[in-house]
């Protein structure tokens, strides 16, 4: 395995962490997600992610960008750094998405990787006025979804419609087949992911409750090709321990000051990533600090190290105030475990 890869979550909710951060206000805009996503790329970092929901999960009026124009321009205007999109099945038609995805893998020169998530923000599923499924329905229709698109991006002909009907083909295909990334806690997660991805992504947590999930994706993989592993974590590094944690602190007391009520109501009980990360920190998402890289810049290099030789190759990593923690993670970090 090589060494590792660093990526950024793109701010498309305006930022990940405290909503009155003083000197990181919300800005979900696509000039502020461009100008992140070159500042990353510049500063060494491997990837970018572009979550995706039509409203926000936070707070429905607040700002969230839209994913998939935004990524055609963002691939226009770097050069170097994989772009990972977030897309959920129940918003797009197989073959609308196959066509779609292929262009913007055209524009960026084939840095396009997709992040395929079922959904769990059940007034967003509401708002698009259909029948929401059930949780596991939701996954048996993600993982009908993604054969198809694949086999679009393969350059075969796929029955969407009626069985007399013509069938759906996309033309040109992409050159090179996109990377699968799928996430997902719960059973039929792991089981999609296990069959069809190329990237399991995984929720941060301590270094040994990953190794957990490793060996239990690793085991489901058996001996098909082998399975990748990316890992979400927000970061807080300092010259010492202790102002590390004095910054927690700081954030943790923001964020607790704060009330974002469609977070806790709006989730799908069933979820299985909410019950995973119950009662952890809630400053970020998707396991926020709970990977442990809060620290000295020496204990969060131990730390990626440790999961790196477990074998976590993407670190998906949040911050804040998002430019000044990007630039110090990449002048900081980086460079030492290169």
């Amino acid at each position: 395995m090589t060494g590792p890869r660093f990526g950024v979550w793109a701010p498309v909710y305006g930022n990940h962490g405290a909503r009155s951060h003083p000197d990181d206000a919300p800005d979900a805009g696509y000039r502020r997600n461009r100008d992140l996503v070159l500042r990353a790329e510049r500063a060494g970092y491997d990837a970018t992610l572009l979550a995706q929901h039509v409203m926000h999960p936070s707070n429905v009026e607040e700002d969230v960008l839209e994913t998939w124009s935004t990524l055609a321009a963002i691939a226009e205007a770097t050069s170097t750094i994989e772009l990972i999109g977030a897309v959920k099945p129940l918003l797009f038609n197989p073959l609308v998405f196959a066509k779609l995805a292929a262009n913007i893998d055209a524009i960026s020169g084939g840095r396009l990787s997709v992040n395929v998530v079922s959904g769990w923000f059940l007034p967003e599923l509401a708002a698009l006025g259909i029948e929401v499924p059930d949780h596991d329905d939701r996954y048996a229709h993600t993982r009908r979804w993604l054969q198809q698109v694949v086999e679009l991006w393969q350059g075969k002909e796929v029955a969407l419609g009626a069985p007399d009907g013509p069938p759906a083909l996309v033309r040109r295909v992409p050159e090179r087949m996109p990377t699968v990334y799928v996430g997902g806690e719960s059973p039929p997660g792991r089981a999609l992911a296990a069959d069809h991805a190329d990237v399991y992504f995984l929720n941060g947590r301590p270094l040994e409750k990953t190794v957990d999930v490793l060996a239990d994706l690793r085991a489901r993989r058996g001996n098909r090709p082998g399975l990748r592993f990316g890992l979400s974590a927000f970061v807080i590094t300092r010259d010492t321990e202790a102002e590390a944690n004095a910054e927690l602190q700081h954030l943790q007391a923001l964020v607790d000051a704060e009330s974002r009520p469609e977070v806790s109501s709006g989730a799908d009980p069933k979820t299985a990533m909410y019950r995973v990360l119950a009662d952890t920190s809630r400053v970020g998402s998707n396991g926020g600090t709970l990977a442990g890289l809060v620290g000295s810049h020496t204990q969060v290099i131990d730390r990626i190290a440790a999961f790196h030789e477990a074998g976590i190759e993407l670190f998906m990593l949040q911050f804040q105030p998002l430019e000044t923690e990007l630039d110090r993670f990449a002048a900081e970090i980086i460079p030492r475990l290169r």
